[in-house]
């Protein structure tokens, strides 16, 4: 039987999670699977080995306390998106699942583990990391005990940025802790794992996008990131 991997959809480039992972590191063992808040394909979860949850519109503020108006939020919000997600990750810790979170995947990784991110980093930090006509581009630092380092060998990188919210620090969700931080001034929090991962599946958040990510193929902080989730997938046992 196929090892398969849940992706949640997305309203922006949801293509590009899906083309990410090549025929050739699929092969024969793996499949995709689209998982969609449109769809409700919620007994899915159970076929799934990995989930892969992806970046796209805001959380509604009210899932992490946030205030109701803020600068660049969505026209509209989805929260049939947020409460499918919160179904998948739930099912995911609740029967060991890899998890690999990116962009809003990740900041929602830290809500639903009770933490809160900004509504909006401030006009200065958005001219770092907000998305214009292209992804931003700059370095982030790693941390050496972490996981994403034990994965990806380095301690400094550089990523594509394309976000005007980020993970307040001092709302870090239960059992989580910061394994990268942006180089820039801001120190905006980068990536995210468990702090204490007894009993726990694969899981890493990322806020970069590794999926179209310039130079992919050849930079680890996209390339080692899927090998070692396609790794744990691999290794899951129903």
């Amino acid at each position: 039987m196929k090892k398969k991997i849940g992706i949640s959809y997305t309203e922006t480039n949801f293509q590009n999670y899906w083309n990410w992972f090549t025929s050739q590191e699929l092969g024969d063992e793996i499949e995709l699977i689209e998982l969609s808040f449109q769809k409700d394909n919620i007994y899915d979860f159970q076929l799934c080995d990995g989930f892969v949850l992806t970046g796209g519109i805001d959380v509604v503020p009210e899932l992490y306390g946030g205030v109701q108006d803020y600068p660049h939020k969505p026209d509209v919000f989805l929260p049939e998106r947020d409460q499918f997600e919160l179904q998948i990750y739930t099912y995911s810790q609740d029967h060991k699942v890899p998890v690999l979170g990116i962009c809003r995947g990740m900041q929602y990784v830290n809500i639903l583990e009770g933490g809160k991110v900004f509504e909006d980093n401030g006009e200065q930090v958005n001219q770092i990391h907000k998305k214009v006509a292209e992804d931003k581009v700059h370095g982030v630092n790693v941390k050496k005990e972490s996981l994403l380092y034990s994965v990806t060998g380095v301690e400094k990188g550089e990523v594509n940025s394309a976000h005007h919210q980020g993970i307040n620090p001092n709302y870090l969700g239960e059992n989580l802790m910061v394994s990268a931080y942006s180089d820039t001034d801001d120190g905006i929090i980068e990536a995210l794992e468990f702090k204490d991962k007894t009993d726990k599946a694969f899981m890493l958040g990322v806020q970069w996008h590794p999926e179209r990510m310039k130079e992919k193929e050849s930079n680890p902080l996209s390339q080692k990131v899927k090998e070692q989730f396609i790794e744990a997938v691999k290794n899951h046992k129903r």
